[in-house]
């Protein structure tokens, strides 16, 4: 809680950023829209919108998007001389897009498979990406990274990068910026994937939650409109939360985090280990592959008795998890993200099972409070282009 007073002119500020938030998320509105979405009135509406043409912040156009009525034009954030470039990078895949400053795709999702044995093989990736959509671009080029793993989105810092062979963190801003001569912001996958929905999906009004569950397991919460990040920004980490005491080891150190049961990279592990148990070689094996990620759905959708019992299991650990911050939180509005949905329906219906009986959901609640837990429905490129956000974030909090 702030303990600072709201003078004239902390109230005047705070209003020209809610409604270039409204710019933003909209893209185009009337004056008379935007003063209905702020609960300000029109002649507010229109002198704050007067000031913020003057600093070139918007612009106006005549045209009026309501028939009825004399109408005033209508008003959209003032265009940008950069484009930004929205890159998100997993140990196996980079995946970019271009967007304007109002984050409006400029051409399609692009993927590319990729390996990363070092870290300078990470910031090669990333460069070579730069400088293909650079060639298709006359308008300078800004960056917007997502990268896996617990990120330092002040100093630009990998912390750590999960599933990748080095420990080390990189320092990945300032090696980027002093090599490309662009500018460049960063932050998690997750946080990408929050961001996407906060600012892509009209029914986001309250507190929510993302969870990403795919090679690895994190989360990203909303909070009053903002990315929660925790003073080490390291919030989110479920996947390092322990539901077996007796477990495997993780990566982190400890033992019976629920990434080693519930995790794509568990569960394909511990199918390789059934299936070298239960199938025998053929002649022109050395040994039963690890299955792909396709193969694991597929196998699990024919209904194979084994993996049926690991993913079930899986899901009811990830249920568990959310029970416990359901109930530490009371976030209640919980979209889950990544591969591992493929599995479909009967996954998420076995996770939901195990959230069941939170204390404080009760039945005469409103359906707007009842706890919702379900499939996230942005599309891919969507979800990247959630990144893009962190500039519109940076715009609003330097009108402070």
């Amino acid at each position: 809680m702030s303990l600072q007073g709201m003078n004239n002119q902390r109230v005047r500020h705070y209003n020209k950023q809610v409604l270039c938030a409204l710019l933003y998320r909209e893209k185009v509105a009337s004056k008379s829209t935007l003063a209905r979405l702020s609960q300000l009135s029109i002649p507010a509406v229109g002198k704050i919108l007067d000031e913020l043409l003057a600093e070139h912040a918007v612009q106006h156009d005549a045209e009026n998007l309501h028939r009825r009525g004399l109408g005033g034009g209508s008003y959209r954030i003032a265009p940008a001389s950069h484009l930004i470039l929205c890159i998100n990078v997993s140990p196996s895949l980079i995946e970019s897009v271009v967007v304007n400053n109002l984050i409006v795709p400029q051409g399609e999702l692009v993927s590319r498979a990729i390996t990363l044995p070092t870290p300078e093989t990470l910031l090669q990736e990333i460069v070579q990406t730069w400088r293909q959509h650079r060639q298709q671009h006359a308008t300078p080029l800004k960056i917007a990274l997502s990268v896996h793993g617990q990120v330092n989105p002040q100093t630009g810092v990998s912390q750590n990068m999960p599933q990748t062979p080095w420990k080390q963190p990189i320092e990945i801003k300032y090696l980027l910026e002093e090599q490309l001569g662009t500018e460049i912001l960063l932050d998690n996958d997750c946080v990408m994937l929050a961001l996407a929905e906060k600012w892509q999906n009209a029914a986001n009004q309250q507190d929510f939650c993302v969870i990403n569950v795919d090679y690895g397991i994190g989360s990203s919460f909303v909070i009053q409109q903002q990315i929660y990040r925790g003073s080490l920004f390291g919030s989110g980490q479920i996947g390092h939360t322990i539901v077996d005491i007796d477990g495997s080891a993780c990566s982190c150190g400890r033992y019976g985090c629920l990434e080693t049961l519930a995790s794509l990279s568990a569960l394909k592990r511990r199918a390789r280990i059934q299936l070298k148990a239960t199938q025998p070689l053929s002649d022109a094996q050395e040994e039963i592959r690890t299955p792909r990620t396709a193969e694991l759905i597929a196998l699990y959708h024919q209904g194979d008795s084994t993996l049926t019992a690991l993913v079930t299991r899986a899901a009811q650990a990830i249920g568990l998890s959310l029970y416990n911050f359901l109930n530490i939180l009371n976030i209640n509005r919980i979209y889950l993200y990544g591969r591992s949905c493929g599995f479909g329906e009967q996954w998420l219906n076995t996770i939901i099972e195990q959230t069941k009986f939170n204390p404080f959901d009760h039945q005469d609640q409103t359906r707007a409070q009842a706890t919702h837990i379900g499939f996230g429905h942005l599309t891919r490129q969507q979800q990247v282009m959630g990144i893009g956000y962190l500039y519109v974030e940076q715009t609003l909090a330097q009108m402070k």
